[in-house]
């Protein structure tokens, strides 16, 4: 179960990642004319670089990553269509709240990356289950799963952090003050506070849970005392004096196995697949047919 929610998050990365530079590629398509071919991206002294060359190196690096993740988009639609496989709005949603405490993206749009999210994981789920539609997994076994991993579906709650790091407690209580007469809580984030990761994000440290260490526990304290909005006093931790705001929160969630039951079969099945889950398997079947030649499929 962990592996899997580990695999969505690097597969929704290098997915998104994908998106982004298909886009660049696709501007050689939708602009002729060598002004296009010519325009200068960047200069180097008296060298230049043109759109062109650029758009070039990121086909010749990775043209053949985003064609073969576009294929295998397309591949899993036909082959759902085919076999008449639908996965639920509901076991995209509980994936989806998994990997929001998981991996928090700030500086993207929300309702973007959410739909990009939503996007891939109904696609991962899809997969899974054309991958194992022949597989057989009793009921007996699928209750045993449950039962022997209780814990993996027993969600806690989660609380969205922004944090604000000074080194002393006088400019603490700067921070205080200037929060007190409307200052903006990322702006002086981004202009005070000590920890440049979260800085650069506005203080945003996406979620936290009970037994995480990446936070001092003093976080997860004062969360559970603040309302969505507002900001605690300051903390004393390792690198100073830490001010920290509730941005919102996600109430814990304890799955019966009736609402994973599905989610346990692909489980199963897939620990019990012989040959790797990929979706090249179903490239004959669909008749793909690529610039660099089925061959290289993987």
């Amino acid at each position: 179960m962990r592996r899997k929610q580990l695999w969505i998050v690097i597969a929704a990365l290098i997915f998104i990642n994908c998106l982004t530079i298909a886009f660049f590629l696709s501007k050689m398509n939708e602009v002729t004319g060598s002004g296009f071919n010519e325009e200068v991206v960047a200069t180097v002294g008296k060298s230049n670089i043109s759109r062109q060359e650029w758009l070039n190196e990121l086909e010749s690096r990775y043209g053949k990553d985003v064609l073969k993740d576009m294929i295998d988009q397309k591949v899993i639609k036909e082959m759902a269509a085919k076999y008449k496989i639908k996965v639920s709005n509901e076991d995209v949603e509980r994936e989806y709240r998994i990997l929001q405490t998981t991996y928090s993206s700030p500086s993207e749009n929300k309702k973007t990356t959410e739909k990009k999210w939503k996007e891939h994981i109904r696609n991962s789920l899809l997969q899974e289950e054309i991958l194992t539609r022949d597989v057989k997994v009793s009921e007996k076994e699928m209750q045993a799963y449950y039962e022997a991993n209780k814990e993996l579906f027993n969600i806690p709650a989660a609380y969205h952090l922004s944090h604000i790091i000074v080194k002393s407690s006088e400019e603490a209580e700067k921070a205080m003050k200037e929060l007190s007469q409307g200052s903006s809580f990322s702006a002086l984030a981004m202009e005070r506070s000590i920890e440049e990761f979260s800085a650069n994000e506005g203080g945003d440290i996406g979620y936290l849970m009970e037994g995480e260490e990446r936070y001092p526990s003093e976080y997860l304290q004062a969360a559970k005392k603040l309302k969505e909005g507002t900001w605690s006093d300051p903390i004393k931790v390792e690198l100073g004096f830490a001010i920290v705001k509730l941005e919102g929160k996600m109430k814990g969630e304890k799955y019966s196995f009736k609402d994973v039951k599905q989610q346990i079969r692909r489980e199963i099945a897939l620990e019990q697949m012989k040959t790797s889950a990929s979706t090249t398997t179903f490239w004959e079947e669909a008749k793909v047919d690529w610039f660099y030649g089925n061959k290289d499929a993987n």
